[in-house]
């Protein structure tokens, strides 16, 4: 009898929402169920016991399975990727643009959920070569349906990048064309996010009906308002921010303008997020992972949110049940598939333990 079929018994303390504690849960069939299931038969084995403090499976809402900082990558390269993101507990993954195939993954039991965004869709040389489409604002509508068909809800735009006329990071589309596309991806069901670093570009997409923004270092005490009003979430990928300094010395000589404007958001990253957090913006967890980034860094980003001044409890929300509420899968709850982590101490104590999972279950199987 497999692993699976025997169960598991994981008793310690289930935290299967902010403020709803139990000391056990069960795993029957891959299912996650709260009724103590009968004993077994005869000489049929019974559950494995898995002790500890338990969380749903961790939500990374912004990395790119299948790419690296050249474009995409082949099958074994994005298995690697997708397991390096199951081993530190990140078992549901929002895919924030990706030009590679990966629905395989989706039928890979041992590999992490994804929800796709399909691929960027950039202006014409303003974006990472191999990344993109790179088309003009009169062709953006038609390429966010077609993204929008071939995602899982999501679409991604490239909303500002370093203009190199103007030596600076300037918005990419004009304000009609954000009009049509948002539009355009809501006819289709789906949601729409932006890759934006910079300030311009906020107040067209959020007053166009944007979801989401990624990154979001622009936001000021001018747009902070507006994104609260709109209910329009951010994913601030700190540990990508982190990269800026970096990024603006290797520009300095060829882009002053736009090394100084990077040094600057980075200065103000965590003074940006605890504002918006402050002000009732909703903030998730991700990574980035996959361009320039390794995978695995969930842990990570969690402990960057409380550095910012996000409580704890709020942070682990960011990347656990709230997380999940969001994206529209079950945490934790009754009949739901066992996607979740187990760890040696309180998570809300010191959200550090993140970084070591003691057990991962995905689909009711101990994988790591």
């Amino acid at each position: 009898m497999s692993e699976r079929d025997a169960g598991l018994h994981i008793k310690g303390r289930v935290l299967a929402g902010p403020e709803d504690v139990r000391g056990e849960l069960w795993v029957v069939d891959g299912r996650i169920t709260y009724e103590r299931p009968a004993p077994p038969h005869g000489s049929a084995p019974g559950p494995r016991t898995l002790e500890g403090w338990v969380l749903p499976g961790l939500v990374d809402a912004h990395c790119h399975v299948g790419l690296d900082t050249h474009g995409p990558v082949d099958d074994a390269t994005s298995e690697k990727q997708a397991l390096t993101d199951r081993e530190a507990g990140a078992l549901l993954l929002r895919d924030a643009g990706s030009p590679s195939d990966t629905r395989w993954v989706d039928e890979r039991a041992d590999l992490p959920r994804i929800i796709r965004a399909g691929r960027h869709i950039a202006r014409t040389r303003r974006y990472i070569r191999n990344y993109a489409h790179e088309i003009e604002p009169g062709d953006l509508a038609a390429y966010v349906r077609g993204e929008a068909r071939r995602g899982d809800g999501w679409v991604k735009l490239v909303g500002d990048w370093i203009d190199r006329d103007e030596g600076d990071l300037t918005a990419c589309w004009p304000r009609w064309a954000i009009d049509e596309a948002i539009a355009a991806a809501h006819e289709e069901g789906a949601r729409v996010t932006a890759h934006c670093f910079a300030e311009d570009s906020l107040r067209d997409l959020v007053e166009a009906g944007i979801d989401c923004v990624e990154h979001a270092t622009g936001l000021t005490e001018d747009t902070i308002p507006l994104f609260a009003e709109r209910g329009v979430a951010i994913v601030p990928t700190l540990v990508n921010i982190a990269t800026f300094p970096h990024l603006a010395d290797g520009g300095e000589a060829k882009f002053p303008r736009w090394s100084a404007h990077m040094r600057e958001l980075h200065a103000r990253r965590y003074e940006t997020v605890r504002a918006a957090w402050d002000a009732g913006i909703p903030v998730f967890t991700g990574t980035d992972a996959g361009g320039s980034l390794p995978h695995g860094l969930v842990g990570q980003e969690v402990a960057e949110l409380v550095k910012a001044g996000i409580p704890p409890l709020d942070a682990l929300a960011a990347t656990a049940w709230r997380a999940h509420d969001w994206l529209g899968r079950p945490g934790l709850t009754e009949g739901a598939s066992a996607d979740l982590v187990v760890y040696e101490t309180d998570p809300r104590a010191d959200v550090r333990v993140l970084q070591a999972p003691r057990h991962v279950v995905l689909r009711g199987r101990v994988v790591a």
